[in-house]
């Protein structure tokens, strides 16, 4: 079964991160520390950067299972925040060592999905376009990486659930106004 191999892999990877940053981790690390070969790593990753954005993107797809509706958001927002503290050294370790940028595209990715599920719901029966709905999602996108992105970069000390309801008080009703908005332009 393949991913035995690749969940072998992210634990061995996240233990190593335990004991020594990012940029010091060979796949020779890894490799010996899940007792496989070379070409067993290469068989499922190009490198080990390969290997953090799938740990990323499940680690993810783990955390927002259902929680991609306009009613659970909030919920599945706070997931990722304790998602990246549980994973507090992978996550720090990456930020600092391989590239803030990596993060971001995950963190990236991770919203979008969620945000774009709640818009698509929200949209239900309006006449909205697929580039409307998409720049919807994107904005709100930016805005949540980068309060998380801030959060990450002074070390994960401030409540996260505090940050969810400030972001929350923020958004209340803002998405629904949006599709409201752009679809009152179309018709004027």
């Amino acid at each position: 079964m393949p991913n035995t191999t690749k969940i072998a892999l992210e634990a061995s990877l996240k233990k190593l991160l335990l004991q020594k940053p990012m940029d010091k981790i060979t796949i020779n690390d890894l490799t010996t520390d899940c007792g496989i070969s070379r070409m067993a790593f290469y068989y499922h990753f190009k490198d080990i950067y390969d290997l953090v954005e799938w740990v990323c993107v499940e680690d993810g797809k783990r955390v927002l299972q259902d929680k991609k509706t306009y009613d659970t958001w909030q919920e599945g927002l706070e997931q990722v925040f304790e998602a990246v503290l549980e994973n507090k050294p992978f996550i720090q370790n990456v930020y600092r060592c391989v590239s803030r940028e990596k993060v971001e595209s995950y963190l990236y990715k991770l919203t979008y999905n969620l945000i774009a599920d709640v818009v698509n719901e929200k949209c239900a029966g309006a006449k909205l376009s697929e580039e409307n709905k998409a720049f919807i999602a994107g904005f709100y996108k930016y805005g949540f990486v980068g309060i998380m992105l801030e959060w990450i970069d002074h070390g994960m000390k401030e409540d996260y659930q505090e940050i969810v309801r400030k972001i929350s008080i923020t958004l209340h009703g803002n998405i629904a106004n949006a599709i409201h908005n752009f679809e009152q332009e179309k018709i004027g």
